[in-house]
């Protein structure tokens, strides 16, 4: 078994580093993915046997926001090279790693189920972003059906890490932000908002764990991985603050910058495969990171 992971130098990719540590890293300086040319070249090099495909191009809101066609293209390029080079070389398994914005903004019943990807469109926040997610989970099952081949892809919750962008506030994901914020604040802790929207935060390792079962026990199904823990922004700032053990007055301000309410998903299909498997608590996961800011 050759296993090449793409994104291989963000926050999951590191942590895949710690358990697969002979598996080939690709990062943004090794191949530019969205050039067929280089992509080809990549994998004629490494004839990997397993491909597990993190890359993408992610940003903040408002990086989304004023730049939607770069996130569209970019990722759709990058998932449309990958999956073509695989089939191409012969890969045995791809896994490609998508998230939950790939799910409707609003659905009548929650937590959602694999099955209500396509109730609707995507939140508009990261809408081509989230459109182009979703269309890798098309790319994998059209290529099933075509090629015979053994796809899958896995749709994770929010994540946060000791390895994430501390200090590019363009990359870097919400509980950073927020941790970030709350060591440098003062009496006052002023977050945009009202507090009350619910998110599943779950701790990059435990993806990169979830990764290697997949791996190791040839799962080749595709399904939701997400945390029980559905906290809301409220709950989760009052755990950040008991852990870095800040006495912080919370202030919300322009409430109409919630955005979407909730966005929780299932997980009784990955506890169906992995049924022993144990989450990092949010309130863990969080010292793991503070010791890092």
């Amino acid at each position: 078994m050759k296993v090449l992971i793409t994104g291989g130098n963000g926050m999951v990719g590191k942590h895949l580093q710690e358990i697969l540590p002979k598996a080939t890293y690709i990062g943004s300086k090794e191949c530019d993915l969205t050039s067929w040319k280089e992509v080809e070249y990549m994998m004629f090099l490494n004839k990997p046997t397993h491909v597990i495909h993190l890359a993408a191009k992610v940003g903040g809101i408002q990086d989304n926001i004023s730049k939607p066609a770069e996130y569209f293209d970019d990722n759709i390029l990058m998932n449309t090279h990958m999956l073509k080079a695989s089939k191409q070389f012969q890969v045995k398994r791809f896994i490609g790693i998508l998230s939950t914005c790939i799910y409707p903004d609003v659905v009548e019943n929650y937590p959602m189920k694999e099955e209500d990807i396509f109730l609707g469109p995507p939140t508009q926040s990261n809408f081509s972003y989230g459109y182009a997610k979703r269309c890798l989970a098309v790319q994998i099952e059209a290529y099933n059906k075509q090629y015979d081949t053994k796809y899958n892809y896995l749709t994770p919750c929010n994540l946060y890490s000791e390895y994430d962008n501390f200090n590019n506030e363009n990359k870097m994901h919400f509980m950073t932000a927020l941790l970030k914020k709350i060591k440098t604040s003062e009496g006052e802790l002023n977050l945009l908002g009202t507090g009350k929207p619910l998110r599943q935060f779950m701790y990059a390792g435990d993806l990169a764990r979830i990764i290697k079962e997949v791996i190791d026990n040839d799962i080749t199904d595709s399904f939701n991985v997400a945390t029980l823990e559905n906290l809301s922004i409220n709950e989760m700032t009052n755990i950040s603050l008991k852990v870095l053990n800040k006495n912080l007055k919370i202030k919300y301000s322009k409430p109409e910058l919630d955005g979407q309410f909730r966005k929780d998903v299932c997980n009784k299909k990955l506890l169906n495969y992995i049924p022993n498997f144990k989450f990092t608590s949010f309130e863990e996961g969080i010292k793991k990171v503070y010791s890092n800011i």
